[in-house]
């Protein structure tokens, strides 16, 4: 790609700009943040990490949202993080506002990009987003699944000692304590996980997948995860910059895919150069089914909240 912008050059939005230059999926890549001096800096930082990287992509630091412009894509990390005992609807009041100035720059100086929300909720601000600028669904979509996807994995590769490379699975739903981790779906070199793993280990690891932000918040503290994240989005990032057509679970906003209308949640997607373009229905069984749509039921209650703002 020519041109992509990060905003918010925390530790998500400076993960984010490393890998997507350690990939090279583009020439230039923009982080804005309301600090100037942290945007500089971390700009600055990963460039001169390019001669040991083997990267010749260009980086700028700022905060003018007419930085913005020309960028294929937008990725919007910026906003108030969790702390120890949130969830990640506690942080919907204070990030609205933050979304609200940042999509109104996406508007006015890059009407043609891709956004892809990373701010929690980011089921829900993923949906505010749409509404906002009335741009068609394949250019506003959500990170969360992969991430979740992820997670999940790398759990079941320390439970089993097998490599995390033969590992598939598939998280849906609402990017929180209730998403959707889909077993039948999840394969050690296409064989079933359960041939490998006991029931009881099983509903251990889902239930660390459900948690696993919450986790690495209460052992650091002072930071939630970030590298996984910025990695997890970079993936994304790559399926659309080589035009992949890649299968990843991604936050989209639905039209009566999963039996569900006008909500944002996450679900099998196709990535390519035009961004989100299509949904996978995937198959439920009845309690695969209740779970989603419990998942969507508390989605849609922090959808709720935003007619309150």
């Amino acid at each position: 790609m020519n041109k992509i912008t990060i905003v918010g050059a925390g530790r998500v939005g400076e993960s984010t700009a490393q890998f997507i230059a350690a990939k090279n999926l583009s020439r230039e890549i923009v982080l804005l943040d309301i600090h100037k001096g942290a945007a500089q800096g971390a700009a600055l930082d990963i460039q001169e990490v390019s001669p040991l990287f083997c990267y010749d992509t260009r980086l700028i630091g700022g905060v003018d949202h007419r930085l913005m412009a020309d960028s294929e894509i937008i990725i919007i990390t910026a906003g108030l993080p969790r702390k120890p005992g949130m969830s990640r609807s506690d942080v919907l009041a204070s990030n609205i506002p933050i979304m609200d100035s940042v999509i109104d720059g996406a508007m006015q100086y890059a009407p043609d990009a891709i956004l892809l929300f990373v701010t929690n909720p980011v089921d829900v601000i993923t949906y505010f987003a749409f509404n906002k600028t009335g741009w068609p669904r394949n250019r506003i979509f959500g990170q969360a699944g992969v991430l979740d996807s992820s997670r999940m994995a790398s759990f079941i590769a320390m439970e089993t000692g097998f490599s995390s490379m033969d590992i598939d699975t598939m998280v849906l739903g609402g990017h929180g304590d209730t998403m959707v981790p889909m077993l039948r779906y999840c394969t050690i070199s296409g064989i079933p996980v359960e041939h490998f793993i006991e029931k009881d280990k099983l509903d251990a690891i889902v239930e660390r997948t459900r948690v696993g932000g919450a986790e690495i918040l209460g052992l650091r503290q002072i930071s939630s995860a970030y590298d996984a994240p910025a990695a997890s989005v970079a993936e994304m990032v790559d399926a659309i910059a080589h035009n992949r057509h890649r299968i990843l679970p991604t936050v989209c906003l639905l039209d009566g895919e999963y039996s569900q209308h006008d909500i944002a949640i996450g679900v099998p997607a196709v990535l390519g150069q035009s961004g989100m373009e299509s949904i996978i229905e995937l198959p439920m069984n009845a309690d695969e089914q209740a779970m989603f749509n419990h998942s969507a039921e508390l989605v849609r209650k922090d959808l709720a909240m935003l007619k309150t703002m």
